[in-house]
């Protein structure tokens, strides 16, 4: 398990560098943490150092937003916090985002659990203080 902390919102683009270095090929990414854990803050931080140029934000009412990386690649960022049924998940076709060549980042994987295929990164955002972060994965 790897382990990664975030200091300060100005560490912010220096732990998501960290971060792909340690990922591999997981295409899948899954993101647990408390409410204000900082999850959509790293989320958006990771899309900045992958090249987005779009405005990163948190898709809680659409429950997913679509990015280009800079090399062109499809970032999926879904919250599902406001999903009640999983009949909802697979509304939006979340099968073909999952098994594309797209890199999906998932915040409130809890409620899809049962959705998430075997090879799912997890990681592990904890709050430490009003300016600690600490990623396990």
């Amino acid at each position: 398990m790897a382990e990664i902390e975030i200091r300060e919102i100005n560490d912010l683009e220096r732990s998501a560098l960290e971060f792909l270095e340690h990922i591999g090929d997981a295409s899948v990414i899954a993101f647990y943490g408390a409410m204000g854990a900082g999850k959509t803050t790293f989320i958006t931080a990771l899309c900045k150092v992958l090249g987005v140029k779009d405005v990163v934000n948190s898709p809680t009412f659409t429950i997913v937003n679509e990015y280009l990386s800079g090399t062109g690649r499809a970032i999926y960022h879904f919250d599902f916090y406001r999903i009640n049924k999983l009949s909802e998940v697979m509304d939006i076709g979340f099968d073909e985002y999952i098994y594309s060549d797209g890199l999906c980042l998932i915040e409130w994987p809890e409620k899809i659990e049962e959705l998430l295929p075997e090879d799912t990164l997890r990681v592990y955002m904890t709050v430490e203080g009003d300016d600690l972060r600490i990623l396990n994965f």
